[in-house]
């Protein structure tokens, strides 16, 4: 089996960690920094180059593409599928989750609960998307954030309208969502692996910051989830047709509530909290689904030996 890691940074954690399980199984395994990749396109040809050299196809692909490099990252997915790799997450399936307003139309159009969000245009009445959004307090999320940036909560009628006022006037696309104060700053983070549920945690943010996201500070502990949490979280990585992906939600009055589905979840927080071996579930995935090429190319020579000895 050759898989290929598209990651930019071999020294990640989930990068690392994805290696070990590969080659846990005696697989060929390299970390290809996407951005340094090249594609060919013929006629009835496609190729890839890396660092001037083609790369020999591979059986499988697993897409770790940064938030910033969606549309190079997500066209190297689509040419190496063209190609005949299996991926752990499709490419439009990665574009759709990265776009945080599509994901959410897409999420309520498959009947997913969610925070109330109103999105507008610079020339929308702040006053009015205050209103429709429910009243302070309000969370604004700029569209282009991850990782708990540009996230702000605001307390405040007042506070909302002069920050609304400040970004429309930078032309920045924002979201605002109603404030769910019960979850108390914390999170559900669930890793889905082929349609499975293989692990989940709690995250905290950290004290005074409402943000649970680890990269801000916040902690994480494994995490017992309820019927309606697993139903929640298995309905929304189907409607973002993600085959690996994290879906985080908020505990509600009302029920869990999915904020995001992430196509490329770290494993570290995961794996630390759960003692579970995510990367190992994802190579499970994979072989599932793929036949290495050697194999096929040993059933094409049975079928065609057996096809001249008849």
């Amino acid at each position: 089996m050759r898989v290929y890691i598209l990651s930019r940074n071999k020294e990640l954690y989930s990068t690392k960690r994805l290696v070990e399980a590969a080659e846990k199984r005696g697989w060929e395994v390299r970390v290809i920094d996407y951005l340094k990749c090249s594609i060919e396109i013929m006629k009835n040809e496609l190729k890839v180059n890396y660092l001037g050299k083609e790369l020999p196809a591979p059986d499988a692909i697993i897409p770790r593409i940064g938030a910033s490099r969606t549309f190079y990252g997500t066209a190297m997915v689509r040419h190496f599928e063209m190609m005949s790799a299996f991926s752990t997450s499709g490419n439009l399936a990665i574009a759709r989750s990265r776009d945080k307003l599509r994901s959410l139309q897409i999420l309520s159009k498959n009947g997913v609960d969610m925070p109330k969000t109103v999105f507008a245009s610079n020339k929308s009445s702040a006053k009015d998307v205050i209103e429709l959004s429910g009243g302070a307090p309000l969370v604004l999320k700029i569209l282009e954030g991850t990782q708990g940036v540009g996230v702000v909560l605001v307390d405040s009628e007042k506070a909302a309208k002069s920050v609304l006022d400040a970004f429309y006037g930078m032309d920045v696309n924002l979201l605002v969502q109603e404030y769910i104060e019960e979850a108390g700053g914390a999170d559900i983070r669930v890793l889905i692996v082929g349609g499975e549920i293989v692990g989940a945690m709690k995250r905290q943010g950290a004290e005074g910051d409402f943000r649970s996201n680890l990269h801000q500070g916040g902690s994480a502990t494994a995490h017992k989830l309820t019927r309606k949490e697993k139903a929640t979280a298995l309905a929304a990585a189907k409607a973002m047709g993600l085959g690996v992906c994290g879906v985080d939600m908020i505990q509600s009055a009302r029920g869990p509530l999915v904020m995001e589905v992430n196509s490329s979840p770290g494993l570290e927080g995961i794996e630390k909290s759960t003692k579970i071996d995510i990367a190992g579930k994802i190579m499970d995935y994979i072989a599932k689904n793929v036949a290495p090429k050697s194999e096929i190319n040993q059933k094409k020579r049975k079928i065609k030996k057996d096809s001249i000895g008849a």
